[in-house]
């Protein structure tokens, strides 16, 4: 399906891929810090799976579908922006500390419970839409053109990135856990939901604005 060093060549750009910020690294960083590993781990969970939804639609030819109906990524792209600012405006209302909210998906509070911190990464992640069209855009360069079924090679690919992506999740957070028992942490913290509420309303506000890319 590929060659060992277009494999190699692969993993080293979903590396650097996964190492941009964004609202997922900014949710498992916020949930690390505030629920330990445990809640980290949750985080990290709920988005893979999303990722995983993503790869299966863009694999079934869902994704082609989003990307070259305007009516259907409006949808998509407005729920996912909505989300997103919902949980920003939910961490700037939060009263910060340990009465920080829970209930709900809790994807702007405390720490919650491990499915309410795995529902938020997982919605976090499923609900933007530039994520199946950055699978479509990316994945079909390290298919030969000689293979036979694209779709299986589609797939693969897509459960390989995902799997390539744990490790530079796990460090994000193990050093989020480590941050949270300095100093600097436990005085930062009432600032931390502020912080990443302004955050996440840019990035509600930036794909809200987006285009859909032009099949």
């Amino acid at each position: 399906m590929i060659e060992p060093s277009q494999l190699l060549l692969f993993m080293l750009a979903g590396w650097v891929l996964n190492l941009t910020p964004g609202p997922d690294v900014l949710y498992i960083i916020s949930r690390s810090l505030r629920g330990g590993r445990r809640a980290g781990f949750a985080a990290v969970a709920g988005i893979s799976t999303g990722c995983l939804v993503h790869v299966a639609l863009a694999s079934l030819g869902l994704g082609v579908l989003l990307a070259t109906s305007a009516t259907l990524f409006m949808v998509v792209k407005g729920v996912g922006a909505a989300y997103l600012l919902w949980v920003g405006v939910r961490l700037l209302l939060a009263k910060g500390g340990a009465d920080t909210l829970q209930q709900g998906v809790d994807a702007g509070g405390g720490a919650g419970s491990w499915w309410q911190v795995f529902a938020g990464g997982f919605l976090t992640n499923v609900l933007n839409p530039k994520v199946v069209l950055f699978f479509l855009a990316f994945l079909p360069q390290f298919i030969s053109p000689s293979v036979q079924n694209k779709t299986l090679a589609f797939a693969m690919l897509g459960l390989i990135f995902t799997v390539n992506a744990l490790p530079i999740t796990a460090l994000y957070v193990l050093a989020a856990d480590r941050m949270r028992s300095s100093r600097w942490a436990a005085r930062g913290m009432q600032w931390l939901d502020k912080v990443a509420g302004v955050l996440f309303i840019g990035f509600g506000v930036r794909l809200a604005l987006s285009a859909r890319p032009v099949p």
